[in-house]
């Protein structure tokens, strides 16, 4: 079983196949406890279509297995010129080297750095160590 990745950009224009209803519905459910209401995912997803960044899927036999988002922020050396937002697999691909590869192919994807925003129980915070991502800063937020 392969995965082939699928890329979803301002170039590219939104997809009939994997529509943002597929995308968002499949990051809703596979995020799982980490997940946003639909409605932010879909910001999200607005945000690439409109100012930049991608989404990468990975594919096995038709089907989503894995996504990724990484928006753009338009900006350099002071603030990373990448955001990921979101990743997420199917349980059922989990643990077989699926979420690294695709991961791997949105870093390859990106110019310039990445940040992200992980808790430190998420399991995923595993796979960012060994992809190279590093804890340097303590985030803070004033919510309103």
């Amino acid at each position: 079983m392969e995965m082939q990745p699928k890329l979803i950009n301002q170039q590219s224009g939104r997809d009939d196949v994997y529509s943002d209803r597929r995308i968002v519905d499949f990051l809703h459910t596979h995020l799982e406890d980490y997940g946003d209401p639909k409605e932010d995912i879909q910001r999200c997803l607005d945000y690439v279509h409109e100012r930049g960044g991608f989404v990468l899927l990975g594919i096995v036999e038709d089907e989503i297995i894995g996504v990724v988002i990484i928006n753009e922020t338009g900006m350099s050396k002071f603030i990373p010129e990448n955001i990921l937002v979101y990743i997420a697999m199917d349980k059922r691909f989990r643990g077989k080297g699926f979420g690294k590869d695709l991961m791997s192919n949105a870093i390859k994807l990106c110019k310039g750095d990445i940040a992200l925003h992980v808790e430190p129980d998420n399991p995923a915070k595993f796979l960012y160590e060994k992809l190279g991502f590093s804890n340097k800063y303590l985030e803070m937020r004033l919510k309103r």
